[in-house]
């Protein structure tokens, strides 16, 4: 395969698309019955908890119930145990406490009932914003079998995972900034529950002048965080301050493992650097995105062009950023196949598709980290976009405006 061919990939057409898609469902479909069918009682073939990292949200559901300090980490381990011992440790709960506003109401019922409901909930949310995003864009393509076939969408549900939920927020609120200011601010805002992944999106929108967006988030996010207090008194933020260092520590470490994880940081650790390199590397590639995405948005109308490049620019800003996360991408992917690809952006949208299939294995077997490169190739092409409009587009995806 030649450089052309990867430039163009017109073999890549829309038949063969949608048959990959196919198989990459059908793929998804039988990795999750096999999962569910080998499990006894709830503990699947490898001896952990179907659901694995939701025990920490569901504990920490029942520890707020119960009225306990939810970031004590020997309070919390305990909790865990008195439902299941992971072989590998335990569940880690470094969320703010406004996300204890979701967690409460899942320590009310039993673990396996929960886990059903979280993600009947947040993968409806999910989808409810994929097709938003299908609908604005009138992308005639079969939703429901690119959602299933989507890698990180089954790495979502087999970890019980926030990344719906996350995606959901960030995906419609993002979409909605120009049509629905206020109700895209407000989901903004309720997107502080995973604060990381929203650290651009003030940038874009005041470089872009979306100020009743900027103000609604905030509001949201303020409103949020008062009724945290209220909830569970104003001590569950010192609580949470003081075991900010631990997450802080975890990350170093990488107790979570940095095959799993897709940032810049996780790719310099991977392959043996030092964590202040890995921490320099991060910043650097950090501020790179952060400044190219407040130049492409700088005085210029916001556009779903905007909206594509904030949320494939969110996993490489963070240190903490893993594969499941990644679910975040199906709007920018589903911007450039509605827009028409340019030069090698079919590549980069197929590998972007795809990476998370291989990302994890290849990181434990080689270690070669691919995620990071792919991620930040494919932002860089939507920018590009931003910068050099085509065109027969009149410049009206990031058109420069007088305000």
């Amino acid at each position: 395969m030649g450089p052309r061919a990867i430039r163009d990939a017109n073999w890549l057409n829309g038949v063969r698309g949608r048959g990959y898609s196919r198989l990459l469902a059908l793929a998804a479909i039988i990795q999750l019955a096999v999962v569910v069918a080998f499990s006894r009682g709830g503990i699947d073939a490898s001896g952990m908890l179907l659901g694995t990292d939701f025990i920490s949200f569901w504990a920490a559901g029942q520890m707020a119930v119960r009225g306990d300090n939810v970031y004590d980490v020997a309070a919390h381990v305990a909790a865990q145990g008195r439902y299941f011992a992971r072989p590998d440790g335990f569940a880690a709960f470094f969320y703010p406490p406004v996300f204890l506003l979701f967690c409460f109401p899942l320590g009310l019922v039993p673990y396996f009932p929960a886990l059903l409901l979280w993600l009947a909930a947040t993968g409806a949310a999910f989808v409810l914003a994929v097709r938003s995003w299908f609908r604005s864009l009138s992308l005639d393509w079969p939703m429901a079998l690119l959602v299933i076939g989507f890698p990180p969408v089954v790495i979502t549900i087999l970890h019980g995972q926030t990344s719906f939920l996350v995606a959901a927020l960030l995906g419609l609120g993002a979409m909605w900034v120009r049509p629905h200011p206020w109700r895209a601010g407000v989901l903004i805002g309720l997107a502080v529950i995973k604060p990381q992944f929203g650290v651009l999106v003030p940038l874009v929108l005041i470089a872009t002048g979306e100020w009743r967006v900027l103000v609604s988030a905030s509001l949201a996010a303020l409103a949020v965080g008062v009724l945290a207090t209220l909830a569970f008194g104003h001590e569950v933020w010192a609580a949470w301050w003081h075991a900010s260092p631990l997450a802080g520590q975890a990350l170093a470490e990488g107790m979570m493992g940095f095959g799993k994880m897709i940032s810049p940081f996780a790719a310099a650790r991977l392959v043996g650097a030092s964590p202040p390199f890995a921490y320099a590397l991060q910043a650097g590639v950090s501020l790179a995105v952060a400044g190219s995405l407040l130049a492409v948005s700088w005085r210029r109308r916001y556009t779903r062009g905007h909206a594509a490049a904030l949320l494939a620019a969110a996993p490489l800003v963070t240190p903490f950023a893993l594969d499941y996360d990644l679910v975040l991408l199906a709007f920018p992917l589903a911007y450039v196949a509605a827009t028409g690809f340019r030069p090698w952006e079919k590549s980069a949208a197929a590998l972007v598709f795809v990476v998370p299939l291989f990302a994890r294995p290849l990181a434990h077997l080689a270690p070669i980290p691919i995620a990071a490169p792919v991620l930040l190739c494919f932002y860089g092409l939507l920018a590009w976009r931003l910068l050099v409009p085509e065109p027969d587009t009149g410049g009206g995806e990031g058109q420069a405006v007088t305000r």
